[in-house]
């Protein structure tokens, strides 16, 4: 499907008395609505993933909820489905964007995050920058071949100095993502989460090494050259940049 078709409201015949009422954003991977049923706030959205990668993402924010994650619940359909093909509605995540007073917090989320996800198994069809080091060249965003040789040589030197344990990644835990209710940070938008270097999901929080943001500065290259190709440029000298 092309950017317009992607960007057309979908159906919603299979959940009835849903109705949207403004679009959010996405367009590069996915579409994002506002809707409601009547009585509360829901999000709609059309992901681009497979099946098979959509689904381990449902499973993946179902396992969290259940430990207590703030992270928004899925809305069935009508006859109990999780989604309807690529489209999954989702409950309202409430909370205001981070200040700086919720730095720590934020990163001691995803610290559990991490520490409950350990050793888990990639999800279908992605790659992290593991199996990238490792000789894989494309998977989810990424498509190496589809680079100059000269940049992948960069980005993977920039991984390889970057070390620790494995396990799910967010992937975008920017302030965007994330919003704060009561002292308690939740996180929406798994659509980009994989497994890789827990690491890459902290170069935001306090004291972040250099070589964990020049690591994230490659993987949003490598992500972003074809579907964003101005951002993957800037996150290039960004790369290139730094001291």
């Amino acid at each position: 499907m092309g950017t317009e078709g992607r960007l057309r409201p979908p159906g919603l015949a299979a959940w009835p008395g849903l109705r949207i009422t403004a679009r959010l954003g996405g367009g590069h991977r996915g579409a994002v609505w506002a809707a409601t049923d009547g009585s509360r706030r829901l999000v709609v959205h059309r992901s681009g993933r497979t099946p098979a990668a959509l689904d381990w993402e449902l499973d993946l924010t179902g396992e969290l909820r259940a430990h207590g994650f703030r992270v928004p619940d899925v809305v069935p359909t009508g006859d109990g489905r999780r989604r309807c093909g690529a489209v999954v509605v989702r409950t309202w995540l409430d909370g205001d964007p981070p200040g700086p007073g919720d730095e720590a917090a934020i990163a001691a989320e995803l610290r559990r995050l991490h520490a409950l996800t350990s050793g888990r198994s990639q999800r279908p069809g992605f790659v992290g920058t593991v199996e990238l080091l490792a000789g894989a060249v494309r998977g989810g965003d990424v498509d190496l071949t589809a680079m100059p040789s000269d940049v992948v040589a960069e980005c993977r030197a920039a991984w390889a100095v970057v070390d620790g344990p494995v396990a799910v990644v967010h992937g975008d835990p920017g302030p965007g993502n994330i919003r704060v209710l009561d002292g308690r940070p939740g996180l929406l938008d798994w659509d980009e989460c994989r497994v890789d270097r827990a690491v890459l999901d902290l170069d935001g929080g306090p004291g972040a090494a250099r070589e964990v943001r020049r690591a994230v500065d490659a993987w949003e290259v490598a992500v972003c050259w074809t579907v964003e190709p101005g951002y993957a440029r800037e996150r290039l000298a960004a790369l290139r940049a730094a001291p």
